[in-house]
């Protein structure tokens, strides 16, 4: 199992191998902030696989090659914090201007969403409520809403459309939890025509299979900060070349373009947005190209 020499340097034994595990596999960088938490977020684990501590789990990760716990553990260790309409400022820019623009610009009548690093879902499944409660506005249009996440248990349960009574209780209205959500024993699950509108799919941002073409929107929110600043670069090329003439891509609060590469500067247009560098001129009221 390689271990890189960036952000796992920090640590030392067990801790070391498993951050190493972690960065190897999915680019992130376990910072000491996160590591406090390790040895609690990795007991469901060791009770699973019959070990002791998280000295018995290096051990082992190092004795035999076994995926699945390697993928236990990696899965253990991502952020998976999601809320629906999180940061709802931006949900609301997204209704009340990006959703508009696009719609005005595009021709074909199909419009194409990627939420790159979805988690748990509940960034799409806002995404599909604000379209559906909008659905007149969107009457013969093709709607695609590409979710993808590098944890295999996040797609699994974004899949399943199905949230605790303290995961509807962040963010979701009252009235859409009783339109678009049906009681499921102790928990609750997004209708069926939520779930239909939302392709999700496991995938590896630094080696992508499920994106293809190009997208209107992008969503890569709370992502890039997990990241060295040479992956944040490789992340942000990823998606400028799935990105046109219009595109709008939108990031977590706390994170920029700026200093991460050339690939995309500030939109004209949304304050909190970023157009492809490459075709800025063309971004605000120009064409809106697709890819063949």
């Amino acid at each position: 199992m390689p271990l890189p020499p960036t952000g796992a340097a920090i640590f030392q034994g067990a801790e070391r191998i498993l951050s190493g595990l972690l960065e190897a596999r999915t680019g992130q960088v376990l910072s000491e902030g996160r590591a406090w938490r390790m040895e609690t977020a990795l007991r469901p684990v060791l009770r699973a696989h019959g070990l002791q501590d998280i000295d018995d789990l290096a051990a082992r990760l190092l004795r035999r090659r076994d995926p699945r716990l390697d993928e236990d553990v990696v899965n253990a260790l991502l952020n998976n914090e999601s809320s629906f309409f999180r940061d709802l400022q931006i949900f609301d820019m997204i209704h009340r201007q990006i959703l508009p623009h696009i719609q005005d610009a595009r021709q074909d009548r199909t419009l194409r969403i990627w939420s790159a690093g979805c988690s748990t879902g509940q960034e799409a499944y806002s995404l599909a409520i604000r379209l559906r409660n909008d659905a007149a506005r969107w009457l013969g249009w093709r709607i695609e809403i590409l979710a993808t996440d590098i944890s295999t248990a996040a797609i699994e349960q974004a899949k399943a459309g199905t949230f605790s009574q303290m995961d509807v209780q962040r963010g979701l209205a009252v009235g859409d939890l009783i339109k678009w959500f049906e009681p499921h024993g102790e928990e609750w699950r997004a209708s069926p025509e939520l779930r239909r509108m939302i392709d999700f799919r496991h995938d590896n941002l630094f080696d992508p299979h499920a994106p293809t073409g190009e997208y209107d929107l992008i969503l890569c929110r709370n992502v890039l900060l997990y990241f060295t600043p040479e992956r944040r670069g490789e992340v942000l090329r990823l998606l400028a070349r799935h990105s046109h003439a219009g595109s709008v891509l939108l990031l977590g609060a706390g994170e920029t373009v700026i200093g991460q590469g050339d690939d995309f500067l500030p939109h004209p247009d949304f304050r909190g947005g970023y157009a492809p560098k490459a075709l800025l001129p063309h971004c605000a009221g120009g064409p809106m190209r697709r890819a063949g």
